[in-house]
């Protein structure tokens, strides 16, 4: 009987093993379970005397952490993943249809086919929403990556084109989304005009300054905010109807020029004056003006 449970014993640990009463690494009088956990490459060792199982069948190695749950995590994710395009591609037709950016998250959970809950659970806000839906800024700055223009100044005027070409492909949601701009009783102003935002268009004016073009004694700042007030008058004209779709794109395409022309370095103001008896000639024959 005693040769039989020590030659059990030997199978799942070396004698040495069993009889030391050392604490394992990490181990000690009040630690806790966590204190105890996996080390990667440690063997596991088990110990026989009072109290202690050594049942090879019960006594088994802890899961290393993140190895358990991962398949089951992965489709939690998935589903996340899912609900959440749902829940943006909702908000993006209620905004088409209703051309209110003010989203009800009652609607907006029935259309998207989920509980009044998972919105709040996945996005925490109407504002984080709105936000999500704008991520497709994303396609703006991907697009954008891809253009080789190296002129900093030819850089910022297709970042100004491309943007244009993004509203006219969906007006029924960008008209709404930029009369929420003007609209100061609507918090989402803030959202839609924000420092990210900000931050790209100034990177545009840091490099046409590095390069040359914008004179350093200009502040970028100020400079910045004049091309800003010239684009949110295009983006009004739009939406009220003074501006055709077709008469956008060069309208910003001349403000711009006029604005940067009067910043730049005298070696690039030619171009910059090219470029505004251009767009204005094209204006006049779109606008009829």
């Amino acid at each position: 009987m005693v040769k039989r449970r020590r030659e059990a014993l030997s199978a799942i640990a070396s004698p040495d093993e069993w009889r030391q009463q050392e604490p394992l690494a990490g181990e000690h009088e009040g630690a806790s379970k966590s204190q105890r956990g996996w080390s990667a490459g440690a063997p596991v060792r088990l110990r026989a005397g009072k109290g202690r199982d050594v049942n090879s069948s019960l006594a088994q190695a802890p899961v290393p952490p993140g190895d358990e749950g991962e398949a089951p995590i992965g489709r939690r994710e998935a589903g996340k993943a899912e609900r959440r395009a749902r829940i943006i591609e909702a908000a993006r037709e209620l905004i088409r249809e209703t051309g209110n950016a003010g989203l009800s998250m009652r609607v907006l959970a029935q259309r998207a086919g989920v509980s009044l809950a998972t919105p709040y659970n996945l996005f925490g806000s109407k504002r984080a929403i709105v936000l999500a839906l704008l991520a497709d800024v994303r396609d703006f700055h991907d697009r954008f990556a891809q253009l080789r223009a190296t002129d900093p100044l030819e850089r910022i005027f297709q970042a100004v084109d491309l943007q244009i070409e993004i509203y006219l492909a969906d007006p029924a949601l960008y008209k709404t989304m930029w009369a929420a701009v003007f609209d100061t009783s609507d918090d989402l102003r803030a959202t839609l005009w924000n420092d990210r935002r900000d931050s790209f268009w100034r990177g545009l004016i840091d490099a046409a300054v590095e390069a040359g073009a914008i004179g350093r004694e200009i502040n970028e700042e100020w400079l910045q905010r004049q091309l800003d007030h010239v684009f949110r008058c295009i983006m009004l004209d739009w939406i009220v109807g003074i501006l055709e779709p077709a008469a956008v794109g060069l309208a910003a395409q001349h403000g711009y020029a006029l604005i940067l022309k009067g910043a730049s370095t005298p070696e690039w103001s030619g171009p910059l004056g090219a470029r505004i008896l251009a767009s204005q000639q094209r204006l006049a024959e779109t606008q009829g003006g």
